[in-house]
Formats: structure tokens, C-alpha cells, sequence
């Protein structure tokens, strides 16, 4: 009979306790590392993120939405910290100096080639089961967002007016953007 090593349980700590430069995020007390995204992921995040604002500054709204890295605990517990690409967040009172305490309102994950699986699958559940109201999941090869705006979900082109739940007046085409 053999004994299987002890599965190392990571947590806040470990993560504030990186060097500089060096990034990961939990999920249930497991450490994924992140590598530094490519120069597109950046535009369309950066696209993006000035879409969000413009249309929060011009609404008069309370949101407020942060860009990479922003440190983000889910359930404000020790064993899960998330950096999505955008998080916009509606209640203030969940932002602190250090982050956001709870869910976002709104997640956008912008899909590199060894991140697919983590986005599609893990970050979802977690998303979904944190009650994260809005999840875009963006594939900049695929051209494609999926939307889930729990709990429906849709898939979208980067032609299409993509519709955001959260602001039934608001809408946004990523083609458009990238120009």
C-alpha cells in the first residue's frame, strides 16, 4: 500500500507572500499560477475596460470596474483570490484598499492558450456558485464571448452587439472596439 503525499493547501498568505512580479490565484485552496498575457489579450482588455468606464461615467453610476491585477476574494474567505482581466463591481461597500471582498457584479476573462480550461470550467463554477451575476469569457482565436449571465448563457461573435445584463441599456461590439 503506498501513502500518497499531502496535498499542499494554499492560502491568502502564501499569495502576499510572492516575490514582486510573480502572480497566482486560488481556487478552493489550489495554487494556478499566471503567465503574462500576450499584447492582443491586453487591447481587448484595455478596449474593454474603457468601454466599461465611459459608459459608468456617462450613466452617473455607482460602479466602479478594475482591471488585472485586482485582487478579488470570491467568498472573503482564505482559500480563494482571483485576478480576472475586468472586474466591475456595484457595492461599494464590498471594495476595500487591498481589493474587492465578494462577488463582482460583473467578471470578464479574456481566454489565453493555457488558461481555456481554467476559465471554462473551474473560474465558471466558482463564479457562478460565488453569485457573480455577469461571466464573458472571451476566446480572442475564436473571435467568440460567451456570455453567462446565470443562468442563461449565450454565445456571441466579436461582430455582434453583445448585450450587458447588468445594464440592459448598454451593449458592446468588440469589433468595433479593436478598429
Amino acid at each position: 500500500m503506498s501513502i500518497l503525499p499531502e496535498k499542499k493547501v494554499f492560502s491568502i498568505e502564501d499569495i502576499e507572500a510572492l516575490p514582486d512580479g510573480e502572480r497566482m490565484e486560488l481556487i478552493d485552496g489550489e495554487a494556478y499560477d499566471m503567465a503574462p498575457p500576450s499584447r492582443f489579450h491586453q487591447e481587448i482588455v484595455a478596449e474593454l475596460l474603457a468601454a466599461i468606464i465611459a459608459h459608468i461615467k456617462v450613466e452617473n453610476g455607482g460602479c466602479k470596474a478594475y482591471p488585472s491585477p485586482f485582487a478579488v476574494r470570491l467568498f472573503n474567505d482564505d482559500r480563494n483570490y482571483v485576478e480576472p482581466d475586468i472586474s466591475v463591481i456595484c457595492d461599494k461597500s464590498k471594495l476595500t484598499d487591498k481589493g474587492c471582498n465578494g462577488a463582482p457584479d460583473w467578471i470578464i476573462e479574456v481566454m489565453s492558450p493555457g488558461t481555456w480550461l481554467h476559465d471554462m470550467y473551474r473560474k465558471l463554477d466558482l463564479y457562478r456558485n460565488a453569485g457573480v451575476r455577469e461571466y464573458w469569457i472571451i476566446s480572442p482565436k475564436e473571435g467568440t464571448v460567451i456570455v453567462h449571465a446565470f443562468p442563461d448563457s449565450r454565445e456571441y461573435t466579436f461582430d455582434d452587439d453583445i448585450p450587458v445584463s447588468i445594464w440592459p441599456e448598454f451593449s458592446i461590439c468588440i469589433s468595433r472596439l479593436l478598429r
